[in-house]
């Protein structure tokens, strides 16, 4: 069936990482997380953001883009997933954010385009029981955002 996803993986209670568990260098699991048509046109419903250039090809092209482009705000959220579904609680993430240093073009209705995104934990503070995770996130081997960091609680 062209456009079903699989369901997203559940963490159990016991498999989510515990702070004093959880070291500088650990890398989360990188996971390719698919971007087709059809969510864009439910995240443009979603979000109210119904800018021709997320779903219109021949507009997108006229203004000098490749192709359909993802919203940037459902790039960021799709590359949180790596996070919320490493950690198992997405109010564990108390701060994130990114740059946006390319679009991320979806080429056909069927195909997409994937999102790869990897990460590291790169500092913990010991006070506030955080971690700060830096993320690479790409597509089409384009890095499409930087700056990718997260700010995560753990139990």
């Amino acid at each position: 069936m062209t456009g079903a996803r699989p369901a997203t993986p559940q963490v159990s209670e016991r498999a989510r990482p515990g702070f004093d568990a959880v070291a500088v260098g650990e890398q989360l699991p990188a996971r390719s997380f698919p971007l087709l048509r059809s969510d864009l046109v439910r995240y443009a419903g979603a979000s109210g953001d119904f800018n021709v250039i997320h779903w219109n090809e021949r507009v997108a092209r006229e203004v000098g883009l490749p192709n359909v482009i993802a919203h940037g705000m459902l790039t960021m959220a799709t590359a949180a997933r790596l996070v919320t579904d490493w950690c198992g609680d997405p109010g564990a993430v108390v701060d994130f954010g990114v740059r946006f240093t390319k679009p991320v073009v979806v080429p056909d209705d069927d195909q997409g385009a994937a999102l790869e995104v990897s990460g590291a934990v790169t500092a913990r503070d010991d006070a506030a029981r955080t971690v700060t995770v830096e993320l690479s996130v790409s597509s089409g081997g384009e890095r499409v955002l930087g700056r990718a960091r997260a700010v995560v609680r753990l139990p």
